[in-house]
């Protein structure tokens, strides 16, 4: 029977963190990844021991990157060796290398696992190159950036990259379940809650790390052994935020945060962004959001905002949360309080129910593909006139169907950017149609 606060039910030797203990001891054990652990697969291989490529693990923190370095390193008898590019240089990398060396004349190879290799200079990376190549060393860097941007090209070229991604909620509830009941964690000394539990799942983020540290301090402020919604909250410091991300209130509260950026306010915008991003909504539903609203709700009025949402959408998946907040956030102002256009999607209807309504015509000759052998006999691409060779780059000449001659989709508004443009379309439009 649990006892008071500060009583230890983890047993002897489980003085480590849960989430070092809980770090999956063989391939079984991991949750998620399942796009890159297929019978085959060149992950699978390297940890069942058979594969000799060094690697990059690329994805958000908490899905297993350290977990995967350490089942290679178990996997194919390697010695371990881990270094931080938070806190290690250009010595100790080659302090590192020059162990390896030694050991592989005594016939033992290592592993060395380098986490936020991103953050190593071209210089630290430089020193890593004659060792993976020569395989002195088996790199494992783990990145929470895209390498392709953030990895010198020479040490790319001679790594495999791959991706991880984002754990489930499903994921991450069986993770918190074993750490319940399993001897490494709590042993079934605590009963967690269902509505705890749930509430565990949504401030984790995607984050296992993040989902049993929570689990962990809440577990720790036990006075009975049973974990609760308000133990959680109390322990990690969050209020509760009543946000069912499957259910009802995901719906309205997005719906509400499109439609206080579609009204300006941007203050109700933030209020909502601020709402999701408490309860744990996955960032990456938000910034999608975002990039949509950007062209149905702002379109050619502020041709940048969705310059901004994609930039915003790039850096959810470059650094994840929880700086990747401060991202959403810009763009949610730029996008609130930028001038307003629906004129985007009416064009599109407009073109989509001429469309539907039957009205495609068949493409004007002189428009048609002409790089084959008969297609100047068929009349295809013959009369077309090339609007770089007029002085102005705009010249007269049919384009749509003979059906859609003079039909008008865009009709840019007064607002913003389209105010400048709206008079050019007019313009363009007179000249291309001989007016």
């Amino acid at each position: 029977m649990p006892g008071g606060a500060g009583v230890d039910f983890r047993g002897p030797g489980t003085a480590a963190p849960l989430a070092v203990r809980m770090r999956p001891a063989s391939l079984d054990e991991v949750v998620g990844q399942q796009h890159l652990l297929g019978p085959g697969s060149p992950l699978r291989r390297l940890i069942e021991g058979s594969g000799a490529a060094s690697v990059l693990l690329y994805g958000p923190p908490g899905t297993g990157k350290t977990t995967l370095a350490s089942l290679i390193s178990q996997a194919t008898g390697r010695r371990f060796e881990a270094l931080s590019a938070l806190s290690a240089g250009v010595k100790e990398v080659r302090a590192v290398i020059d162990l390896a060396r030694r050991r592989l004349t005594a016939g033992e190879s290592t592993v060395l696992f380098i986490d936020e290799v991103h953050r190593f200079s071209k210089t630290q990376q430089d020193a890593l190159l004659a060792a993976v190549e020569n395989r002195i060393v088996l790199l494992v860097g783990a990145t929470t950036e895209n390498p392709s941007f953030s990895v010198v090209s020479p040490l790319l070229s001679r790594s495999l990259v791959l991706q991880l991604h984002s754990l489930t909620d499903a994921d991450i509830r069986s993770v918190l379940r074993r750490a319940i009941t399993d001897p490494r964690g709590f042993g079934d000394s605590y009963t967690v809650t269902e509505p705890a539990l749930d509430h565990l799942v949504r401030i984790a983020g995607g984050d296992a790390r993040r989902a049993l540290t929570a689990l962990e301090a809440s577990a720790e402020s036990s006075l009975d052994g049973t974990v609760d919604v308000a133990l959680v909250e109390a322990s990690v410091d969050k209020a509760a935020v009543r946000y069912d991300r499957a259910g009802d209130q995901h719906y309205d509260v997005v719906s509400a945060f499109i439609k206080s950026i579609r009204g300006s306010d941007v203050d109700a915008a933030l209020h909502y962004l601020a709402r999701m991003l408490g309860a744990g909504e996955d960032p990456r539903f938000v910034a999608r959001r975002l990039v949509i609203s950007a062209s149905e709700d702002i379109g050619m009025a502020d041709p940048t905002a969705l310059q901004t949402a994609v930039a915003a959408a790039q850096v959810v998946q470059l650094i994840g949360m929880p700086e990747a907040q401060l991202t959403l956030t810009h763009a949610t102002i730029h996008l609130a309080t930028a001038p307003k256009s629906g004129a985007v999607p009416a064009a599109l209807g407009a073109a989509m129910a001429d469309i539907a309504a039957g009205r495609a015509g068949s493409v004007p000759a002189h428009l048609r593909d002409g790089h084959y052998s008969g297609a100047a006999a068929l009349g295809n691409a013959q009369g077309y006139k090339y609007p770089h060779d007029d002085p102005d780059g705009v010249l007269a000449q049919q384009y749509p169907p003979d059906e859609l001659v003079g039909a008008d989709y865009y009709t840019p508004t007064d607002h913003g950017y389209e105010r400048a443009i709206g008079p050019r379309v007019q313009k363009l439009r007179r000249i291309v149609r001989g007016r």
